[in-house]
């Protein structure tokens, strides 16, 4: 089994995600970038991690209108990153885009195109937060309908929360690779991510990666913490 673990290095500055990388880099499959060290360091930080051999999954959640995006995806591939997220709200076009420039990219590059992957309702939204925003018929339904726009678009992956990846499962390709985030252990603090599982759980509901982020880099052992959860995975 590949390690389906991806930490998150949500730390605010270089050095700390690099001596992260460093610590936990045997026991985890992928690093993920997002907007607070992308912002604050740039795109040497994810040149220094892929320098190291790793895979890196850059998370800026691209929504704009399909040629920003197209240009944003053309490079991040350039930046030789394995995952990087739009977010399927931005419709049909937008996602088509975006795809269609990280294999043009790619191919120009002589890279492999990475995984674009749609992001479906955000783990911090619960159905009341939807209605807020317009919304109606709840998180699952928006997720199905935004999965399925996905697919139509010919995105190979989704993130989405463990607790629909199972349902997910049943309505989509079966190549579709599902990335969840929010996983927890258990002993974690109240957090603003609400709908999760365990690494294990999220796994056998059908998902392929696990996005880890404060169970790992808050732990007062990181490479220790990673460990435990891959060994839960067996």
């Amino acid at each position: 089994m590949q390690n389906p673990i991806i930490v998150a290095l949500d730390v605010p500055t270089a050095e700390q995600a690099i001596a992260l990388a460093q610590q936990v880099a045997p026991a985890v499959g992928a690093f993920k970038i997002g907007s607070e060290l992308f912002t604050a360091a740039g795109p040497e930080i994810v040149k220094c991690i892929r320098a190291t051999g790793a895979s890196v999954f850059l998370d800026l959640k691209f929504h704009d209108i399909p040629n920003t995006v197209a240009k944003s995806v053309a490079s991040a591939v350039r930046l030789d990153v394995q995952m990087l997220t739009i977010h399927t709200s931005g419709g049909l076009a937008m996602m088509q885009a975006a795809e269609e420039s990280a294999q043009k990219t790619a191919a120009q590059a002589g890279l492999n195109a990475p995984l674009v992957l749609g992001v479906t309702v955000l783990t911090s939204m619960e159905s009341d937060d939807l209605t807020g925003i317009g919304v109606a018929g709840g998180v699952g339904h928006q997720v199905e309908r935004l999965a399925q726009l996905a697919a139509r678009a010919g995105l190979r992956g989704l993130v989405c929360s463990p607790l629909e990846a199972a349902g997910l499962r049943q309505s989509l390709p079966a190549q579709m690779q599902l990335v969840t985030p929010g996983i927890r252990t258990g002993g974690d603090a109240a957090s603003d991510r609400r709908r999760t599982l365990s690494a294990k759980e999220a796994l056998e509901a059908g998902a392929n990666w696990l996005v880890i982020g404060r169970p790992i880099y808050a732990a007062p052992n990181p490479r220790v913490a990673a460990e435990s959860i891959l060994a839960s995975l067996h």
